[in-house]
């Protein structure tokens, strides 16, 4: 008996030929992305229609396109507190450029030696460090303001800027320390060999190596420091010295004579330099998130 096998045979297309591109699903999914990026931007942009209207109009006017247009808000916003807007803009940035050096400066060097040194007991220190991220921050905040008012420090930035100095937050040292340990162990080698110690194989070798986990310290560290609204509150009395969110704190009137448009206006304005600030450094922040395991 003969057996006739049949083959099914598939038509290819031509090499020359692209395969054909499933245009459906991915416009689909800019259109569903696009959606949720809209919703997203929503308070953003209701905060912004907000800061073009009377303030007697913010919550009976539900249009994100204002009936009546008002820029006078950022002209009276600016000069309506004791002091002018600038003022605060300026603390606010004090803080916030010196929070970000303590920064990078502390916590790169302990991150160094917990990931590069060998020293006795680094296993332990690195284990209570890792455990001072879970200790909820209010439960130091009497503690702290006792010591801060026994050095006279009150009514000063040095409460809201020595901790940063002193690698106080675990959490950028764990950042810097999961970066320098995928870093190869040769460079310290090598670098020993060449004479180097460790303070200058790590200024030499290590820290160019680690911008994007520094650029990624330094944009957590700016938008924390510059939305930071209960250290200042607690610490400083003097009007001068306030930051961005207690001067829009001042918009707000207990009895019902809030000037809404005026704080919105001065709102968005305080947004600009995050934003700005967060633009400059994305690229970096993307590669120091994405290089930075969790081993």
């Amino acid at each position: 008996m003969t057996l006739t096998m049949t083959r099914e045979t598939s038509v290819e297309p031509p090499a020359d030929q692209p395969p054909p591109k499933r245009c459906r699903p991915r416009f689909m999914r800019h259109v569903l992305l696009s959606a949720v990026g809209v919703i997203m931007m929503y308070p953003l942009l209701w905060m912004i229609s907000s800061s073009l209207k009377p303030s007697n109009t913010v919550f009976t006017d539900e249009s994100l396109w204002p009936a009546v247009l008002d820029l006078g808000n950022y002209s009276r916003g600016w000069t309506a507190l004791s002091e002018p807007f600038e003022i605060y803009l300026v603390n606010s940035l004090v803080i916030v450029v010196l929070s970000i050096v303590g920064n990078l400066l502390s916590c790169s060097l302990a991150a160094y030696a917990f990931a590069r040194l060998r020293f006795t007991g680094r296993k332990l220190f690195f284990a209570m460090m890792l455990g001072t991220m879970m200790l909820p921050g209010h439960v130091l905040v009497v503690p702290q303001y006792v010591m801060f008012d026994r050095l006279e420090w009150l009514n000063t930035y040095y409460p809201l800027l020595v901790p940063h100095f002193l690698a106080t937050n675990g959490f950028y040292i764990f950042l810097m320390v999961q970066f320098m340990r995928s870093l190869p162990q040769e460079l310290d080698d090598a670098a020993r060999i060449d004479g180097c110690g460790p303070f200058r194989t790590f200024w030499k070798v290590i820290m160019p190596l680690c911008l994007p986990a520094f650029a990624t310290t330094a944009i957590f560290t700016f938008i924390s420091v510059w939305n930071e609204f209960f250290g200042p509150l607690l610490y400083l009395t003097d009007p001068e010295l306030y930051t961005v969110p207690l001067a829009l704190r001042q918009f707000m009137d207990s009895e019902g004579q809030s000037q809404w448009g005026e704080m919105f206006a001065m709102s968005f304005l305080s947004l600009a330099p995050v934003i700005g600030f967060f633009i400059a450094g994305q690229k970096y922040l993307v590669k120091g998130i994405a290089t930075t395991g969790l081993r």
